[in-house]
């Protein structure tokens, strides 16, 4: 039986230990069906709003002013196609990408693939341990470089979610989401910005991209809103969902999960772009157009907006963004290594190996660049998950165009286009930033 789990209450959090643990009866009322299917769009967008996005939309803000929030919007767009096709992949094929791409591919590039998704989930957990730092030392002030080692101790809070269900891993991060969310909502409040020039900001404009460093920044943002992991991480989470097998019910499941990824993109959407007025409003259109650091950031707020909760709004924001992000780390760890490996270890191993990973380009940045440093390393991490995105891209679409493995499921000709498209403006751009770096 494909979705028995008879000890569920004291399994795992991991999703192959979960699938089909969250059951959907049928002739369950519309409005239930909707809540029970909530909860993995949620998951994926927390990787939306970490601190590399942070980073990535300050700098954007501040220097540029509103003119790239045209950029977060086309990117939560693609991040949203690109997540649709992940979890139909998931629902209708019963596989996670990472699977999919073990039975497809052959050794080499079953391997090359696996590197290239370890990469990404190391750089998103860099920027995990710099934002994570980085709110202790602004909150509490400890040292940036004990901070960074404070994090390795995130390890408990997975250790400490053994035996608990996957549908209470996500009310944990809805509280941390919701903590985000309800902090920029008083901050754009106490800021008030010019809601007409915002307007105007989301309207696509070639121009703004014309300053190296403008481009530099979209490319970040791109890495930082459609997250090469989350790929591999969704397919696997939608199959905690239990329904049934034939056309109807699986219809029925693509389309409720779809409505919950768009629901939880849109908020992420909303978040980032929130950041990015947040540092326009407050910096760019006072002269400060050179806050490119979190806590430079974090330090001016009080005295521009005028209020002492401003920076303490923005410091906890921070905390729960990155700690949130723990969670779907570890988990997307997990769907990668048990995908592309057949390799099973408990979370808190994995958990253990990756947070390992990521300290120590943490930590040897920090005592290199300095406290200031902090920025510029989170929004490298970014464009080194931009660079990750095409090695995933191109299996899912290759695999969800697939009528033997989709059936009737399979991409038609109008979103083949489209995620082909995306597929092509990420790769040129990576390769123009490529170049870039080698002139």
């Amino acid at each position: 039986m494909p979705w028995s789990l008879p000890k569920f209450a004291t399994a795992p959090f991991c999703p192959s230990e979960v699938r089909g643990s969250i059951a959907v009866p049928p002739g369950t009322p519309w409005w239930q069906r909707v809540l029970r299917f909530a909860g993995p769009g949620l998951l994926v967008a927390v990787g939306y709003m970490d601190p590399g996005n942070w980073a990535t939309d300050i700098e954007a803000g501040s220097v540029f002013g509103y003119s790239l929030l045209f950029v977060v919007l086309l990117s939560s767009l693609a991040a949203i196609v690109l997540q649709v096709l992940s979890l139909r992949l998931g629902i209708v094929a019963r596989v996670d990408l990472a699977r999919a791409c073990r039975d497809r591919y052959g050794e080499i590039p079953r391997k090359a693939l696996w590197l290239m998704a370890e990469i990404a989930i190391v750089a998103c957990d860099v920027a995990e341990v710099l934002g994570s730092a980085l709110a202790l030392h602004l909150l509490f002030g400890v040292s940036l470089a004990l901070g960074i080692v404070i994090t390795a101790f995130d390890t408990l809070l997975v250790l400490g979610l053994k035996g608990k269900g996957f549908r209470q891993v996500e009310a944990i991060v809805l509280g941390l989401v919701a903590t985000i969310s309800v902090c920029f909502a008083i901050e754009l409040g106490l800021v008030g910005p010019d809601w007409h020039a915002v307007a105007a900001g989301f309207v696509p404009h070639v121009d703004a991209l014309r300053d190296p460093h403008a481009l530099y920044i979209a490319i970040g943002i791109l890495g930082a809103t459609v997250m090469p992991h989350n790929l591999y991480l969704h397919s696997s989470i939608v199959q905690t969902r239990q329904t049934g097998r034939d056309h109807a019910s699986t219809a029925n499941a693509v389309r409720l999960s779809t409505i919950d990824t768009v629901g939880s993109l849109t908020l992420a959407l909303l978040v980032n772009a929130a950041i990015l007025t947040l540092a326009s409003s407050a910096f760019h259109t006072t002269g400060h157009t050179g806050v490119t650091e979190i806590q430079d950031a974090y330090h001016l707020l009080d005295p521009i907006v005028g209020s002492g909760v401003a920076a303490l709004l923005f410091g906890v924001a921070l905390l729960a963004s990155g700690q949130s992000s723990t969670f779907t780390g570890t988990i997307a760890g997990q769907v990668i290594m048990e995908g592309f490996l057949d390799l099973k270890i408990p979370c808190w191993q994995r958990r253990l190996i990756t947070r390992g990973l990521a300290l120590v380009p943490a930590l040897a940045g920090v005592l290199w660049l300095g406290d200031q440093g902090v920025g510029t390393l989170l929004v490298a991490s970014q464009v080194v998950l931009s660079l990750q995105l095409p090695f995933a891209i191109w299996p899912l679409v290759r695999l969800t165009s697939d009528r033997a493995l989709m059936g009737r499921f399979a991409n038609g000709p109008g979103l083949k286009l489209v995620a082909w498209a995306l597929f092509a403006a990420i790769t040129v751009a990576n390769v123009w930033l490529i170049g870039s770096m080698l002139r």
